[in-house]
């Protein structure tokens, strides 16, 4: 597998970003909980350098609690603050929130004896197209502030918004690297809807995604779908949810892309359970 993907807004969105850098005291980094490291651009490092960061683990509903700690583990032993948060209903943002005062204490401080007192804490936050920075920024900010699509790419343009408190947040559009060097990543952002699906075929993606899954979560497949896996290939694990769930063409054949549609949207809705694709021993 050969993923591409790198349309010419993302090489200008990270020319803006270093050039931005500079306007903010700290950094919001959005991951999903799911793909911790996949779902984070390996150029960020370098383009952030020493500037205070905050790794915010989103969708943490939809991750396995237990791997949820065990990565917020795995970040504070690299020295990178991190919070589990729940973009969607809000959750973790008061933490979240308490971490960045903190953090920018010092900055703070300086601002006040220099005499600047209603100068706002800036923020940019940064991501991976569709891991949740419109959602965030609107739980934020409590209203409707910024666009929000299920499709990666919505945000085209930087742009400030105040939020609660003396916090301000500049807004910059998710931005992938050129090509995945390595398959797993790339499987793991098709897998959670990061790249968009019409660049990979539905069919092969799920059948790779339950080959995962009765890897890492076999039960939760039994679960969900009430089908035996034992000594079965993924392909017919899914033949068999699609006899279970009905979708069965005119021939009497299983409609396999309609049933690996299902399969692939409910992994990313978290019908299936809470799930994580990642282990930090793997790392």
């Amino acid at each position: 597998m050969n993923i591409n993907w790198y349309p010419g807004h993302m090489k200008k969105t990270k020319e803006s970003i270093k050039k931005n850098l500079s306007l903010v005291d700290i950094v919001y980094e959005l991951v999903d909980a799911r793909i911790p490291v996949s779902s984070q651009n390996p150029d960020i490092d370098d383009i952030i350098g020493e500037k205070p960061r905050i790794k915010l683990l989103n969708k943490s509903d939809l991750a396995d609690e237990n791997m949820n700690l065990e990565w917020q583990k795995y970040f504070e032993e690299k020295k990178i603050p991190s919070v589990l948060i729940d973009a969607v209903h809000s959750r973790g943002l008061k933490e979240l929130q308490d971490l960045t005062y903190t953090l920018t204490e010092k900055k703070r401080k300086n601002l006040l004896k220099k005499g600047i007192r209603k100068r706002p804490i800036r923020i940019m936050i940064l991501g991976i197209p569709n891991v949740g920075k419109s959602t965030l920024i609107n739980s934020l900010s409590r209203r409707k502030g910024a666009r929000v699509g299920n499709k990666p790419g919505v945000t085209k343009a930087n742009q400030w918004i105040k939020i609660k408190g003396d916090l301000e947040l500049l807004d910059t559009p998710g931005i992938l690297w050129p090509k995945f060097e390595d398959e797993k990543v790339g499987l793991n952002l098709a897998f959670t809807g990061a790249i968009k699906d019409e660049i990979l075929d539905i069919d092969t993606l799920t059948i790779k995604l339950i080959e995962r899954l009765n890897n890492l979560y076999p039960e939760h497949i039994k679960s969900r779908y009430k089908v035996e896996i034992e000594g079965r290939s993924p392909y017919d694990i899914i033949m068999e949810i699609g006899k279970k769930r009905g979708t069965i063409l005119s021939g009497g054949e299983v409609d396999f892309s309609r049933i690996s549609s299902i399969i692939i949207d409910e992994f990313r809705k978290g019908k299936i359970g809470r799930i994580t694709l990642e282990r930090p021993t793997d790392f």
